[in-house]
């Protein structure tokens, strides 16, 4: 038995970053993950000698005032050296016309999308009005959705003007954007869009809501940026644990968590886990709970029978999507020259595919050869209703249907493949223990989105919810923002109101 004043559940970015910043500032904090490294979706595993990012393979963030560059700083940690991408993705809609630069540069980008969907520019006016609201919001640490007065405090404090005024999109839809600017009718651009908007927000552009579909439509120019880590995204994850030993938080590894009781003696939550060789308990005042909310129904059981409003909640949250994910390598030379690290681009017979290609001396490859990874989203129970030999001829067709996609999109020759593998919603689930290997947040559309989202705070005292379904956005930089978020509001229960980055 062990008693901590915080357990954290998943070393995650999310876990990693809430750990971080709570034991900065003096409370001890016991961190729990079932894998035997840090990093979750944000991780990366080796074959041979490649290094391959597990899902996310950009950062948002890095930036002066960016989340990870705030909170970084607080940590007194270095920045993990880093590129801006320029262009930020290529997208192609392989429909006959050019593929798409999404620039870096502002005023490179506004040239580029008149050209590209001409008569749009009141669309992306209206889009950057909002993105510039939103973010004077975001920067002010607003608490959302409110649950008490704290949080509606804070929500107060961090409006202004603007927000009012683009407060009556709340329940809008980038489609509605779209109508409002005469272009609903646009097939190319909301094709475009919908590429766009799937990466962000899980939902296209009749779902999306537009006050977070409008500030994601602008977070790869300046001044904020996507980035290309060195060394892979591994370090993001390697340079948060540093903090945490420095802060001396007890890392446990390889423990699966099997059980999280309010224990009604103590006063006090018990968080059982295990592993092959041992059984624990830790009992925490405090539980920051990061795997997905979909898991609470295993997790707390118990507590979530007495309380049927909030089961039924987590119960009908929509259902998030799984990704195909193709890892490959290949020589420098056996590819097309290329102008950006990231692509998307239609395909024939697939869903849209995401690329991300390895650079020269990034760690991922060694000199000559790149990685390319390519993935796309798919539902979850495709892959869970299948017996065995099934499971192996689809994914055996996945494999091969991508292979050749990527060939005839890249200029690849067949016989050029050094590596090739593919990963189901089956290995990201045993990789990550998110329920059906889902990946990436709840969709934000309006009915969930903002005021209407999943809380922090739960029904019960001491837990607290955070992660890539709470704070709006998928991505390290959504799930850092919903640390920082839960660790106010814990220190808020504390009495320590004045904590900010």
């Amino acid at each position: 038995m062990s008693k901590t004043e915080i357990v954290v559940v998943g070393a995650g970015i999310a876990g990693l970053t809430s750990a971080a910043i709570l034991s900065k500032l003096g409370l001890s904090v016991t961190l729990i993950e079932s894998h035997t490294q840090s990093g979750g979706c944000a991780g990366t595993f080796k074959r041979k000698k490649y290094i391959f990012d597990v899902g996310a393979t950009q950062v948002a963030g890095l930036e002066d005032g960016g989340i990870h560059s705030k909170i970084f700083n607080f940590l007194d940690i270095p920045i993990p050296e880093a590129s801006i991408l320029n262009p930020a993705c290529i997208v192609d809609l392989n429909d006959g016309s050019q593929p798409i630069p999404i620039w870096y540069e502002k005023n490179e980008w506004i040239k580029e999308r008149e050209k590209q969907f001409p008569g749009s520019s009141q669309f992306w006016q209206l889009c950057n009005l909002i993105h510039k609201s939103n973010w004077t919001f975001a920067n002010n640490n607003p608490v959302l959705p409110i649950k008490n007065f704290w949080d509606l405090s804070q929500l107060l404090k961090a409006l202004v003007p603007a927000n009012l005024i683009t407060g009556i999109l709340l329940k809008s839809t980038i489609f509605d954007l779209l109508r409002i600017c005469g272009l609903s009718k646009d097939a190319r651009l909301i094709k475009f869009l919908n590429l766009q908007l799937k990466l962000y927000s899980q939902e296209d552009v009749y779902k999306t809501a537009a006050l977070y579909g409008s500030t994601v439509l602008q977070i790869c120019q300046q001044p904020h940026g996507l980035w290309h880590l060195k060394e892979s995204m591994q370090v993001l994850s390697d340079s948060l644990e540093d903090s945490l030993k420095k802060t001396g938080v007890n890392i446990v590894f390889g423990h699966k968590v099997n059980s999280i009781k309010f224990d009604n003696v103590k006063k006090t939550w018990k968080v059982c886990v295990s592993s092959k060789k041992e059984n624990l308990d830790y009992y925490a005042d405090d539980i920051v709970y990061t795997p997905p909310p979909q898991s609470l129904l295993k997790h707390i059981e118990e507590s979530l029978d007495v309380d049927h409003i909030y089961k039924n909640r987590i119960q009908n949250l929509p259902d998030p999507s799984g990704a195909v994910v193709f890892y490959s390598a290949l020589k420098k030379e056996h590819i097309k020259l290329i102008s950006s690290n990231h692509y998307q681009f239609v395909t024939n017979e697939l869903d849209p595919l995401f690329v991300s290609i390895s650079e020269e001396g990034d760690g991922r490859a060694p000199k000559g050869e790149i990685t390319l990874i390519a993935s796309l989203f798919t539902k979850t129970n495709a892959w869970f209703n299948l017996d065995k030999n099934e499971y192996v001829k689809k994914k055996s067709e996945y494999l091969q249907k991508i292979s050749i996609a990527l060939e005839n999109q890249f200029d690849i020759a067949s016989e050029n493949w050094l590596h090739k593998e593919l990963a189901t919603p089956l290995g990201f689930e045993r990789w990550t223990n998110r329920p059906n290997g889902i990946v990436g947040g709840l969709g934000q559309n309006p009915d969930i989105f903002g005021l209407f989202g999943l809380s922090s705070r739960t029904p019960f005292q001491g837990l607290w919810l955070c992660g890539d379904s709470i704070y709006p956005g998928e991505g390290t930089a959504g799930v850092s923002q919903s640390a920082l978020m839960v660790a106010r509001q814990i220190l808020a229960s504390k009495g320590i109101n004045d904590f900010s980055l």
